[in-house]
């Protein structure tokens, strides 16, 4: 605990940054957290500079939150390079991607979320452009003048994230270079995100206050800034100050109806339904998704992960299950 707070105040102490809208860190020694990944990245970046060639394609998966959109605009950024950003479900037809790799320049950085979700033919589309740089598109293809067009294309980096690695396909995942998985965040790293987030919001905030955000943070970022941020407004509302305490945020969570483990209504619900309805578990993904009135993906995506970490939920052959500590928290 006082190794937390001495890395927070210590972080406290730095001279003033100047306010960006976004917080977002923007280089590699800017990002907290997931050191092999920074590692393994710094490496390949210097790398490729040094051969004047493009960054190898690159792929990273792990739950919502963790740093995967942020770290596609840092290499761009440590690439000196353009990012064209799209996902997964938003290209429809050959025709979209045709526009888009087309439009590439040398060297740009090319940033698709959530690309499990690709169409089949938009992603067997891809993969001569992943591997040569060029794509086959066939004009008039239904009449008997059809022919194939091949479009050279200039080099560039592609970029995926996903929170389902196990839905990729495999001649897609092959054709990916470097591969990393992001982790949940440590309560420490968490509050050194919290309070530089703080100092690019002009907001004070103390050592004790930003360790309550993060451990009310589900070990993930975006969420920590989240909180900052409703914490940040209820200060500066309810308590007429810009100034962060402890009582700020017991307060502030208090009206979010987080609790102390980071659990909020959703959480709880999904785990109370699991006791009543079905004695604990197991229960299916589709019987718990229909009961809870969410989509399977909202479940699997975004509640479970936290859940499964922390210890209150498991999956078996035969569906979820409460572990002995849901079960004492809803006593």
């Amino acid at each position: 605990m006082e190794e937390l707070k001495r890395l927070v105040l210590n972080q406290e102490n730095e001279e003033d940054q100047v306010v960006s809208l976004s917080l977002r860190p923007e280089s590699l020694s800017d990002f907290v957290g997931q050191p092999d990944l920074v590692n393994g990245l710094k490496i390949a970046i210097a790398a490729a500079q040094k051969r004047g060639e493009q960054l190898e394609h690159t792929l990273f998966s792990g739950p919502p939150g963790l740093g995967k959109t942020s770290l596609a605009h840092i290499i761009a950024n440590e690439m000196n390079s353009h990012i064209v950003i799209t996902s997964g479900p938003a290209i429809k037809r050959t025709g979209d991607f045709m526009a888009i790799l087309t439009n590439l320049s040398k060297g740009d950085v090319l940033f698709i979320d959530e690309i499990h979700r690709l169409d089949k033919k938009a992603e067997e589309f891809l993969y001569p452009a992943m591997e040569d740089f060029k794509v086959d598109f066939i004009v008039d293809r239904d009449t008997p003048y059809a022919k194939t067009i091949n479009f050279p294309l200039k080099s560039f980096t592609l970029i995926g994230a996903t929170t389902r690695s196990g839905l990729l396909t495999t001649p897609l995942r092959s054709r990916f270079g470097i591969f990393y998985h992001l982790e949940f965040y440590n309560e420490t790293d968490l509050a050194y995100i919290v309070t530089t987030s703080a100092r690019k919001l002009n907001v004070e905030i103390d050592a004790d206050a930003a360790i309550a955000m993060a451990r009310r943070a589900r070990g993930t970022p975006r969420i920590v800034n989240r909180l900052l941020r409703r914490c940040r407004d209820y200060a500066q509302v309810n308590a007429q100050k810009n100034h962060i305490d402890l009582k700020v945020v017991d307060e502030a969570m208090r009206a979010l109806r987080i609790d102390i483990h980071g659990l909020d209504e959703l959480d709880r619900r999904l785990l109370a339904i699991i006791k009543t309805q079905y004695n604990g578990g197991p229960v299916g993904l589709e019987a718990l998704a229909a009961t809870l009135n969410e989509e399977t993906d909202t479940i699997e995506d975004v509640i479970e992960p936290y859940l499964l970490k922390a210890g209150f939920l498991r999956r078996t052959s035969r569906g979820r299950e409460l572990t002995s500590m849901a079960t004492d928290l809803l006593k």
